[in-house]
């Protein structure tokens, strides 16, 4: 059985959960998307970060070139993983996947650290742009920092774990 875990990552907390699900699927081959040859896998683990409620432009790319495989997928994403934005991000996934008639064996996401640039850019932004800097999303950007943890990291372990074993 060939299995490809493959993730792009711009902090490296995507990367983290990569190697993480890995631990549980040491056979598969672990790589980021640039460096994928061909998509001849039985099973592709993929993942990103979240941008605009999907994957991010890489992942994205990658995932609407993935037809008729068996797939999980997993993401990181500054909001709260109990959010309605993280809801959106796994509907869009996973419609994105289902339309390319894809076998989807499950998801896992977690909350990351926000690229430090992005912080900066939504504060500039004007006081009533929807964006704009809140107390709410100031909290949110400051529990972000503390992700992936090392919880995070063993539940991506444990999902490889539940995804290989359901495919076998």
């Amino acid at each position: 059985m060939k299995i490809l875990i493959t993730y792009s990552s711009k902090t490296g907390n995507t990367e983290k959960i990569a190697k993480a699900i890995h631990k549980a699927v040491p056979n598969a081959s672990l790589l980021p998307i640039s460096e994928i040859i061909d998509l001849n896998y039985d099973l592709i683990f993929i993942g990103g970060w979240i941008d605009r409620a999907t994957f991010d432009q890489t992942s994205l790319t990658l995932a609407k070139q993935i037809f008729d495989k068996n797939v999980a997928y997993f993401f990181t994403l500054g909001a709260y993983p109990y959010s309605e934005h993280a809801k959106d991000c796994v509907n869009n996934i996973e419609t994105l996947l289902k339309n390319n008639k894809n076998n989807i064996f499950g998801g896992y996401f977690c909350q990351g650290a926000i690229d430090p640039k992005l912080i900066s850019w939504f504060s500039t932004l004007p006081p009533d742009h929807k964006m704009a800097p809140s107390e709410e999303r100031r909290q949110r950007w400051e529990d972000a920092k503390s992700h992936p943890n090392q919880i995070d990291l063993e539940n991506a372990t444990q999902f490889g774990l539940n995804i290989i074993s359901k495919y076998q």
